[in-house]
């Protein structure tokens, strides 16, 4: 595999490492002041990653955004500026940075030298355009005795399957930073009997990628929350292809063919993202797993458990579980990653410690009575691999860990036992999942299933098939969880309310309901 690896980093997808050799250039004979045949920011703007002292800033250049973007092949410079107002008057750091279309004339500015734990607006200029203003918030001081932190996390928004407007109301929240916890776009050919449609059919190559992704930024209400707040990303699958393991594709394609598609949707991906130079990519591979803190009160671990991770066993199949569901050496985080997490949170003095990943943690059965239906894509499916962190989580014990999850389309609240077989067994953490934005059309609230999910997993505390996201209110005493639904998202302008709210006691893991 590492073999097939470096011969296609060297030779049918050498463009990749030599696009990347220039991601920063010092640019020569590079337009000072272009002159732009449209507005170039259709794309909006956002920050990511925020540390004590700065934060990315993102934009990308593209009059033309659904046709590669209309750039000339050409460097251009684009200043940015930041300010402690909205309307940029006290400004307090400003620069320019080179759009490259190596990397789609997408800009990704490392801010330093700002204040901790405040907000800040932003903007961009290239030419005579200016950008819409953007807010973001730096994180607290390392060791500051920071006392609240109001988070958001969030996933899977299909474009075809329905309407952003969960994003909409999540601006109202006044959000410290939100979480994206991958599928951020849908790789699918477009559909005619859908909401509304994707172009082109399904996505491959890098132009196709690039053109995906500017369809879903151009949604006003996913451009609002970018701008409202600073996002911490990671993927899922369908940023690349639905289910994909590491080097194993959906329709099991060719290796090097694979990895191909791989680095072209990583590159678009880091495009499209506020990303640090430490994600940029390397032809298939790219650094996603990451740590940020909160002062004493929070440490964050985003994982990646997608790139690194072994086939699925059982052909992906759900249902009971094959002889290769207990492979001791099955993985989903990799062994480097696993290590970093472990090393992270053994070390860590932060109150909460907070792991923000793709897939169901929880051993979760869909089917009544003796017969076993799980998936194979979570963490069901690499049995050993979740023995692992659950017995580090109880052996360690780590100051109130709390998973984040997102990908199933529907909301749970999770205790994680010592030992799921033993309802009596003790909780070592609490597993929140979010529902989906859009994917899954308008879901429903059938109380019946409910019931049944609940009685089959009393590990278990909820369960709803609804879209929308959650909000988190962190103290150093609580954490506390609402579950924010839309009624519908086939239709856009949809009003929104909480399902459910729970509370997590400091020292107590596991989840009550208010």
């Amino acid at each position: 595999m590492f073999n097939r690896r470096e011969l296609l980093i060297g030779s049918a997808s050498a463009w990749a490492i030599s696009a990347f050799d220039l991601p920063y250039p010092r640019a020569i004979g590079r337009l000072a002041a272009p002159r732009f045949a449209s507005y170039p920011f259709t794309l909006g703007v956002a920050s990511g990653d925020p540390t004590a002292d700065g934060v990315v800033l993102w934009t990308r250049l593209a009059p033309d955004p659904l046709r590669g973007g209309g750039m000339p092949a050409a460097p251009l410079e684009v200043e940015w500026s930041i300010a402690e107002d909205e309307s940029m008057g006290r400004t307090v750091r400003r620069g320019t940075e080179i759009a490259a279309p190596e990397l789609g004339h997408s800009v990704h500015v490392e801010a330093q030298g700002l204040e901790p734990d405040r907000w800040y607006f932003y903007q961009f200029r290239s030419g005579g355009e200016y950008s819409q203003v953007g807010r973001t918030r730096t994180a607290p001081a390392p060791g500051a005795a920071n006392d609240r932190l109001r988070f958001g996390f969030c996933s899977c928004n299909h474009y075809e399957q329905g309407y952003f407007t969960a994003f909409r109301h999540m601006v109202e929240e006044d959000l410290d930073v939100v979480f994206h916890l991958g599928d951020y776009i849908y790789e699918y050919a477009g559909r005619e009997d859908r909401v509304r449609m994707h172009t082109y059919g399904e996505i491959e190559t890098l132009d196709d990628y690039r053109n995906r992704y500017a369809l879903y930024k151009s949604d006003p209400d996913f451009q609002a929350i970018h701008v409202a707040a600073p996002f911490v990303v990671t993927t899922d699958d369908h940023e690349v292809d639905n289910n994909y393991a590491d080097e194993v594709s959906e329709q099991d394609d060719p290796v090097e063919a694979f990895l191909r598609r791989r680095a072209h949707a990583y590159q678009a991906y880091y495009e499209h993202m506020p990303l640090r130079r430490t994600s940029l990519p390397r032809g298939p591979d790219m650094r996603l797993y990451r740590s940020l803190s909160y002062g004493q009160l929070a440490g964050f671990y985003v994982l990646d458990t997608r790139q690194y991770r072994t086939n699925q066993p059982c052909n992906d199949e759900s249902g009971p579980p094959c002889p290769a569901v207990f492979d001791e050496a099955a993985t989903l985080m990799g062994a480097e990653q696993e290590s970093w997490l472990f090393n992270g949170l053994g070390t860590s003095s932060a109150g909460w410690n907070i792991i923000p990943q793709q897939v169901m943690l929880a051993p979760v059965d869909r089917r009544p009575g003796d017969e076993v239906r799980i998936s194979m894509d979570q963490w069901s499916g690499y049995d050993a691999a979740r023995n692992r962190l659950v017995d580090f989580l109880a052996t360690s014990r780590p100051s109130n860990p709390v998973i984040l999850t997102g990908d199933i389309h529907s909301n749970w609240v999770n205790d994680i036992k010592a030992d799921f077989a033993d309802p009596d067994s003790a909780n070592v953490a609490t597993e929140l999942v979010g529902t989906s934005i859009s994917s899954g059309g308008d879901g429903s609230d059938t109380r019946d299933t409910t019931a049944g999910i609940l009685a089959e997993n009393p590990f278990v505390k909820f369960f709803n098939n609804q879209r929308g996201y959650v909000t988190c209110e962190l103290t150093p005493d609580q954490l506390k969880a609402d579950y924010r639904i839309v009624d519908y998202v086939s239709q856009p302008d949809s009003p929104i309310s909480t399902r459910a709210s729970f509370v997590i006691e400091n020292g107590k893991p596991g989840a009550q309901r208010l």
